[in-house]
């Protein structure tokens, strides 16, 4: 019996046991045949039979002895196999002795192609990771190479049609790109100037130049593959709970084989309880589950560490959110102006002329606001430190910066206006121009996404930053959250969450920054946003949302809730339908070949729960515009 995750020797291996089924049931019919034709020379009959046994005894003898060594769950099956075929030769049943294992290894090899046909996602990730780049080099010349040869810093130009080869920022240029591949967003993201990329997206339209920040496994898309490598090879917590029992089930199963032989003195009933009891479907129902889950979220563009966790998901009862990077966007953009002047686009373009001068934070802000060629000519350009701003323009002397800086330069203003964010002030040839008022906006979807969570039964939430008071009130009133515990420090956010857990809570801890890591490793189940997130906040997380989009916080909730439901349904089948079959072995009721009834039986029971895991690949959910569904 393989294990879930199939490495390239184990497929070669299935597919010497195919060969090796195929000419042995060739030779099995050839047994049967001469048998049916000639029945006064039984002896051929026997040793064509003998020599078909003999062909697939080598695979299952093989496979028995190795779990033997190695103790295994799926062991078990290999073990129970390997017995029921001695015991056929025992009692010199040559025909259960050949069909049993033909039977056993063609089941196998339909459960293998269905747990390899759940794993296409990874396949399909992995093939976005190599492609071609286009990369510019000094002289401005282009060259094509492959994106496995780029470094951090390189130049690279992305026609449409093209993939992105690494993770970038765009130097130039604009395009919509296809990012469904990893975030699962099915809206193209608008790229520009300024604004990163995945690697892997792939240009709709337009040229872009980018400048390579991340490339293989460094890459976002490099991590998704590792984390859903990671995640499949996990077990889950029922997986572990069997594997503790394994050694006792074996003996129980030997007992009852033993106690029916002794009763009913019949050697095939005795061969249908060792064959019935093989755990199959019971062992796969958990992993199936599990690797249909993790391969359906990964498509959603919700990465899943571990299988534990996507069954942790259906049980929690609380939220835990920080604020900055995770319900806002993290950086500063421009709220609203406050001046009397008309020409409000000509005072963005000062601003963002004055801001592309500076390096500070507020300044960076305001110098999106105006394409480059609307930018003014700045000469003599001199930044006050902590204060602003100041250059010579045709039309005289232009500031950006804090009221201080007025004062400095004698400028008269109007009164500073309330504002919880930054405030830059701006003049020319000493008129005060407006005041520029700044703050880090709500994510669009933040007050849905919160309100989903609510109706999925996660109505305690809390919102945790280590931000002013004044501004986590503001943001909990937009978005609907009602208890708030501001300016709290990582240690904070820690005793917090252990609070929570403590008062009968089961949290979900939602991040993105170095504060948040001891926060998300304490609760429940740690989410971390993908796009932007600190790289310790990424390995402190349970789930990880590649896009950062909050609504993927229910799509995990509902996707963990119907993985639930599917394993549940697949326990049922395979622990009901194996102690049906081993009852029925057990009174001689599958009749004269009920070693090969009890085969047939098992291994439409493993179909039946790797088709009931498969439906789990029809999940779901797209992301609709926010104005769709407001």
């Amino acid at each position: 019996m393989s294990a879930p995750m199939l490495t390239s020797a184990e497929q070669r291996s299935a597919a010497r046991q195919l060969t090796l089924a195929m000419l042995a049931l060739g030779l099995l019919v050839l047994g049967l045949v001469w048998r049916w034709l000639a029945p006064d020379q039984i002896g051929v009959s026997q040793l064509l039979l003998g020599v078909a046994s003999l062909l697939v005894a080598v695979p299952v003898m093989r496979s028995a002895w190795y779990s033997l060594r190695f103790p295994s769950l799926h062991g078990i099956t290999d073990q129970l196999i390997a017995l029921a075929m001695l015991g056929a030769w025992a009692t010199g049943d040559l025909l259960t002795a050949a069909l049993l294992p033909i039977i056993m290894i063609f089941g196998h090899v339909l459960e293998e192609r269905s747990v390899i046909g759940s794993q296409e996602a990874i396949h399909a990730l992995g093939k976005l990771t190599r492609s071609h780049a286009r990369l510019v080099q000094a002289d401005g010349s282009i060259v094509e190479v492959d994106n496995g040869t780029l470094h951090t810093g390189d130049i690279v130009e992305v026609r449409a049609g093209d993939r992105v080869p690494a993770d970038g920022v765009v130097l130039s240029g604009q395009a919509s790109l296809d990012t469904a591949p990893i975030t699962g967003e099915s809206v193209p993201l608008e790229a520009s100037a300024g604004v990163q990329v995945f690697g892997g997206a792939i240009n709709l339209d337009g040229l872009l130049r980018l400048e390579v920040t991340r490339t293989g496994n460094e890459s976002t898309l490099g991590k998704v593959i590792a984390l859903m490598q990671n995640a499949e090879r996990s077990k889950p917590p029922i997986t572990r709970l069997l594997e503790r029992y394994a050694g006792r089930y074996m003996v129980l199963v030997l007992l009852l084989a033993a106690v029916t032989w002794f009763v009913t003195n019949d050697a095939q009933a005795m061969l249908a309880v060792l064959v019935a009891a093989c755990p199959c479907a019971l062992v796969l129902s958990a992993p199936a589950t599990a690797i249909a889950g993790i391969a359906v979220a990964a498509r959603h563009g919700i990465l899943i560490r571990s299988s534990a966790f996507l069954e942790e998901l259906a049980d929690l009862t609380s939220l835990v959110v920080d604020k900055t990077g995770t319900l806002t966007f993290g950086t500063l953009r421009l709220q609203s102006i406050e001046t009397s002047a008309p020409d409000r686009q000509g005072l963005l373009n000062l601003a963002a002329s004055l801001g592309s001068a500076s390096s500070h934070p507020v300044s960076r802000a305001l110098a999106g606001l105006a394409a480059q060629e609307q930018m003014w000519g700045l000469t003599d350009i001199r930044e006050r430190q902590g204060l602003g701003v100041v250059a010579q323009t045709e039309q005289g002397e232009a500031a950006l910066g804090r009221p201080e800086l007025f004062e400095q330069l004698g400028v008269s203003t109007t009164s500073v206006p309330t504002h919880d964010g930054p405030i830059a002030g701006l003049a020319l040839n000493g008129e005060f121009l407006a005041w520029l008022l700044l703050a880090d906006s709500v994510k669009p979807e933040a007050r849905q996404a919160l309100q989903e969570l609510r109706d999925l039964g996660l109505g305690r939430q809390l919102l945790l930053t280590g931000d002013r008071q004044s501004v986590a009130d503001s943001l909990a009133l937009e978005v609907g959250i009602s208890d708030v515990d501001a300016q709290a420090l990582p240690e904070d956010k820690l005793n917090r969450v252990l609070e929570e857990i403590a008062s009968g809570f089961r949290p979900m801890v939602v991040g993105d920054g170095i504060n948040d890591s001891l926060a998300l490793k304490a609760g429940v189940v740690g989410v971390a946003m993908g796009a932007g997130g600190a790289d310790i906040a990424l390995a402190s997380a349970d789930v990880v949302l590649i896009g950062s989009d909050l609504r993927r916080l229910g799509t995990c909730v509902r996707l963990s809730r119907q993985c639930r439901q599917t394993l549940q349904v697949n326990v049922i089948i395979g622990l009901g339908w194996t102690l049906a079959i081993v009852v029925f072995a057990a009174f001689g009721w599958l009749g004269a070949a009920g070693a090969m009834i009890a085969a047939v039986l098992h291994n439409l029971s493993t179909l039946l729960v790797l088709g009931n895991a498969g439906r789990l690949l029809r999940f779901q959910e797209p992301l609709l515009k926010l104005e769709e569904k407001s």
